[in-house]
């Protein structure tokens, strides 16, 4: 079979390596773009599709048949880099070009949280509102992922600390819920999917903002010392602060979403720490992760969590958070600590997208962005009352995405820019900051014959 196509103009960025078991590398010309559009094209599910997406296809087939990419190739390099894909070298070399195993692993702790969002009873006339809508044992079978190989072990809620005026008890009560199910914890225990991965992994999955005290807590946006960094002394390398002032501080409504409690009714805090607990007397003995994802609010919680159990469990497997469309958390001197753990953070960020951007600011002496206060002379005048209130820092390593790029997600709508559902079809989409897929997409199906 021949096939007739137009000589495609290549993007002007290094040849990628390909995540092949051989080694062997492809140069980014035609074909290699054809490969990442039409797997683009075949994620998105398009009921309309140009002609020459059959070309597309059909070359692609053949480069991986010449290639030796297939899916057992695939399986060999998740098993035997799992860390690499976990973020032990901080993903060096797998984010631009966006690596293809690594791709699918974003989206795959994405569908996690997924799972959250359709499993909360969102209706405040339901009885059940603000809590799970499943069973444990159904949760992500009833949610669409019924093939995950994981098993829910434990349902997570959060409560606000707020404590409301005696006006507030004239208000509809599901205006005044403090506490909510909020998320999950859930044990890789399919043995093939074991072996795939290369080890037992252990999700916990937060979702987004939901209850009115929560969306009360988001604005809670000064910093507040951690309980165990209460007192002062101790910034790490490159912390803004000075010796004399105060180390890890924190989103005051985050940590108070992470630590309270209602009556008898355990925190966030004390069920992960009391489920991590026993998961490590279950399975310490043999490779395992823990992979905390979460979006928007549940985001900031997965980064919490992550710094929470390190703290605690001083020999703890690694820890990984892939944050979808994440608030920032803490300061520098947060960044520090969780740096010196060995906590590993995956931000995947639109650029359109305004809650990546709050809450406070970003003072860093390097960078010079939109979302970045550059240092200068006038920085010596703002007063330490400010830094340890409204200074933040970003966290981790950066998956930098648009909706502009992206030809189903161009209009620049707030809150579509923020959907779960944006972000991980633009990370299944995303080729490189480069040579964007629209980009590139409208270069081959304009020259496609």
């Amino acid at each position: 079979m021949k096939f007739s196509m137009k000589p495609v103009r290549p993007c002007t960025i290094k040849p990628p390596t390909l995540p092949l078991h051989n080694t062997t590398r492809l140069p980014l010309n035609s074909t290699t773009v054809i490969l990442g559009v039409s797997k683009w094209v075949e994620t998105r599910q398009l009921t309309h599709i140009h002609p020459a997406v059959g070309q597309i296809r059909a070359v692609k087939n053949l480069v991986r048949e010449k290639a030796g990419l297939t899916g057992l190739d695939r399986g060999l390099s998740l098993r035997q880099r799992w860390m690499d894909y976990q973020g032990i070298k901080n993903w060096e070399g797998l984010l631009d070009p966006l690596d293809d195993t690594l791709r699918e692993e974003i989206i795959r702790y994405g569908k996690f949280v997924e799972a959250a969002y359709r499993s909360y009873e969102f209706d405040p006339a339901a009885a059940g509102y603000s809590h799970c809508r499943h069973s444990k044992a159904k949760l992500l079978t009833r949610a669409g992922f019924p093939a995950t190989g994981y098993r829910v072990s434990k349902n997570l809620s959060a409560t606000s600390g707020i404590q409301l005026p005696r006006w507030a008890e004239k208000t509809p009560e599901w205006m005044s819920v403090q506490s909510s199910w909020i998320g999950f914890v859930a044990v890789c225990q399919d043995k093939r999917e074991i072996e795939r991965l290369g080890r037992r992994d252990v999700v916990i999955a937060f979702r987004g903002t939901a209850t009115c005290l929560e969306w009360l807590e988001n604005l809670r946006a000064t910093l507040t010392p951690l309980p165990a960094a209460a007192a002062c002394g101790g910034g790490g390398v490159g912390d803004f602060f000075s010796p004399n002032e105060c180390g890890p501080m924190v989103e005051s409504g985050f940590l108070s979403l992470y630590t309270s409690k209602v009556g008898s009714s355990q925190s966030l805090q004390t069920s992960i720490r009391d489920e991590i607990s026993r998961i490590l007397k279950l399975y310490g003995d043999e490779p395992l992760s823990f992979t905390i994802s979460g979006h928007s609010l549940g985001a900031a919680l997965a980064i919490l969590t992550a710094y929470d159990i390190k703290q605690t469990f001083q020999n703890l497997p690694h820890v990984t958070v892939m944050s979808f469309g994440g608030p920032r958390v803490g300061n520098p001197s947060f960044r520090s600590h969780l740096e010196r753990q060995g906590t590993k953070v995956l931000r995947i960020v639109n650029s359109d997208d305004p809650i990546t951007k709050v809450p406070g600011f970003v003072i860093d002496a390097d960078a010079d962005t939109d979302n970045n206060v550059r240092m200068n002379d006038n920085m010596a005048n703002i007063s330490g009352w400010f830094q340890k209130q409204w200074v933040y820092a970003d966290v981790g390593c950066e998956l930098r995405l648009s909706s502009r790029d992206s030809p189903y997600h161009s209009g620049i709508n707030i809150a579509a820019c923020h959907d779960l559902r944006t972000y991980l079809d633009l990370v299944s989409g995303f080729v490189s900051s480069n040579c964007p897929i629209r980009a590139t997409a409208r270069k081959i199906i304009s020259c496609g014959g």
